[in-house]
Formats: structure tokens, sequence, C-alpha cells
């Protein structure tokens, strides 16, 4: 063998070596791109581009940012977790989850994400003061779940999701079965700030605007709402934030916030729903519809099953308002949820299951 061939495969050899250290390097520092900053003040999203590894569903998504907001509460984070991870395996759109919780589940949601089948996602962790609800929330200690401030973040989502001109809200009681995308293209009429689905009972009148409010105060009958309106539900619904801020949406809501602190404006048929009377005021008929099958609801207001497992499997969204979760003991398809829940690797969230019952956790 020629000296000048062996000069060439010592080059070759090296250039080799080089790219392999190159290489794994690139990794380590992509590995640290993407993970949030340690400081809590200072969360950041996940880019995209630097997840090694990522999967071909993920590599492919669209360019279209969709925000989604979702809160995240210490004793119901396996429902927040169940929720992006049916969204996130689910769509090829490029989404954006905006998680809204308090300083002492940080760390907790932090570690949550960042193990199993969610490590790729792309998400911001956003600190909600609850301060904003002074002067705004009459505590009742008869009411205690009525009052936790997580429940009001879906008022303020200009200011959650600042850069956005339109967003989904979402409760941690879902789980999505279609492509959120369908569900973002929602159409909204000109004017309207917000979409929701309509939330009458035929079986009982409680769903009426009559249920949330009390027509017997002066200030809700000036208000010429008729009391057998149909009423909608704020767990799931998709905002033009653009309509939002230019309407002051925020506002109203605190002002109508502020005078049931003064004159309990709310009725007490839905005693334990303080969330909903403002929305249902300030978007008397000034919103859209969403697709009913979108918002399925009321798997938990009752233990037994509500509706044929043929609906349920062709919902696009399911929504266990009411007292059952599905992650406590007697929820109606508590098994479907499952599918998508992902247990916690520190352990402090476990599902509720009778006696001799093993959750069928993914």
């Amino acid at each position: 063998m020629s000296f000048r061939k062996v000069n060439i495969i010592i080059l070759v050899l090296a250039v080799t070596l080089f790219l392999l250290v190159l290489h794994h390097n690139f990794l380590g520092l992509s590995d640290l791109l993407k993970r949030e900053v340690s400081d809590p003040n200072l969360v950041g999203f996940q880019p995209l581009a630097f997840v090694p590894n990522a999967p071909e569903s993920l590599i492919y998504r669209s360019e279209e940012e969709i925000p989604v907001v979702i809160t995240a509460s210490e004793d119901r984070l396996g429902g927040t977790i169940a929720v992006m991870n049916s969204i996130y395996h689910n769509t090829h759109s490029n989404v954006v989850f905006y998680i809204v919780t308090l300083n002492d589940t940080t760390d907790h949601l932090r570690s949550w994400l960042n193990s199993g089948s969610l490590k790729n996602i792309r998400y911001k962790i956003v600190d909600f003061d609850p301060q904003l609800l002074e002067g705004k929330v009459k505590v009742d200690p008869k009411q205690v779940d009525s009052v936790k401030p997580l429940t009001f973040a879906r008022f303020y989502l200009p200011n959650l999701v600042p850069s956005a001109k339109k967003a989904i809200y979402m409760d941690d009681d879902v789980i999505v079965q279609g492509d959120i995308l369908a569900l973002y293209n929602t159409p909204l009429k000109p004017g309207h700030a917000a979409a929701f689905s309509e939330d009458c009972d035929s079986t009982s009148a409680k769903y009426n605007y009559i249920g949330f409010l009390d027509y017997k105060k002066k200030r809700i009958r000036n208000l010429a709402m008729k009391a057998s309106t149909c009423s909608f539900n704020p767990g799931v619904f998709v905002a033009n934030l653009t309509e939002w801020k230019q309407q002051n949406i925020t506002y109203q809501l605190e002002k109508w916030m502020k005078l049931n602190v003064e004159e309990e404006l709310y009725s007490r048929t839905l005693a334990g729903s303080i969330t909903t009377p403002p929305l249902l005021i300030v978007f008397y008929k000034q919103h859209s519809n969403i697709d009913p099958m979108w918002n399925v609801r009321h798997l938990g207001s009752s233990a037994g099953k509500r509706y044929s497992p043929q609906f349920v499997k062709a919902a696009k969204l399911l929504h266990w308002n009411g007292h059952f979760k599905p992650w406590g003991r007697t929820a109606s398809y508590a098994d479907i949820w499952e599918k998508w829940y992902i247990p916690d690797p520190t352990g402090k969230f476990s599902l509720i299951r009778r006696h001799g019952e093993i959750p069928n956790a993914a």
C-alpha cells in the first residue's frame, strides 16, 4: 500500500471520529436546550427543533400553532396529563399547551411532563396569581371547591396567551378522541369572541339561565335575558382573542364577579358554580356554537352510563363534568380515560378504584 493511500485512510478515520464527537456533543446540547429553564419565573417553550430522535409524527406536524390552555391543580394533575396525552397523539398539528398552575404544583408538573410519551410536547407553564381574584370572589366555607383560583383562569385568556389571535380552552376532566385542528377551525360569527356548546337538558330546566342566575334580583331582571334561555358549557370553548380584547371581555367578567360579591346575583339551583354565571351574562346571544360531538358532556353527572358505547366511541371529546371524575372510584367509561393516563413517576397522584380493580393505564 502506498504512503499516499495510508494518509488518505488516516484522514478519513480522523474526519469520521471528529463527526462522531460533534454528533455526540450536539445531542447533549439538544437535550439541554429542549428542557425548561430552572427559574420558575422564566418558564419557556420546549423548542421543536431541539427534540432529539423526534418521531415521524412529530417531524411532519403542521406549522400553524394551535394554543391549548388547560389548568393544572395538584389534586387533579392526572387529569391534565391525560388531556394533553390524548390531544398530542390524535393530531399532526403543531399544538402548544399553555398549562396554568400555581407555584406549589410546578415542580411536580415538570417531573411528570419530562417522562414517558409527553417528553416531546411543546408547552409553557404559566403561573396564575390568585391575587387577581381579590374582591371578586366571595369565600364561602360551605363551597370550598367553587373558590379554587384556577377555575377562573379562563377569564384571563389574553393574558395567558398574549401573542395568539385564537385559542382553545379546555377543562382537565376531558379526553380528546378527534383531531384538535377541527375544533380549532370552528367558525366564529363576526363580532363573537367565543364559541361554546349548548348545555340544555330535556329532562331538567336547571341548565337554563334560571339555573345559574337569581331572577328575583332586580339587576338580573334588568338585563332582559329570558330565564328559559339555554345555557352553555364553559368547560370547552374556542376563543377569538382579538375580539376578546377589543370587547374587553375580561373586564366585563370581573365586573359581574364584583357585583355578585356585593349583591349575590347567582342562583342557588347550581350553587356550586360561580364560574359559569358571569360568562352566561357577558356572552348572552353573543357567542357561536361548537359541534356537539366536540363536547359530549355529563359523563360525570352520575355513576351510570349515560351514553351508549357506540356513541362514546364516535365522540370527538368526552367530558366528565359533574361529581364523578374518571380518576375516581365510580366514574362511567373510566376505562376509556385510562387509555390516555400516564402514571405519575413521583407516585404522588394515583387512581382511586374499587377494591380488586387494576387500572389499565397507558
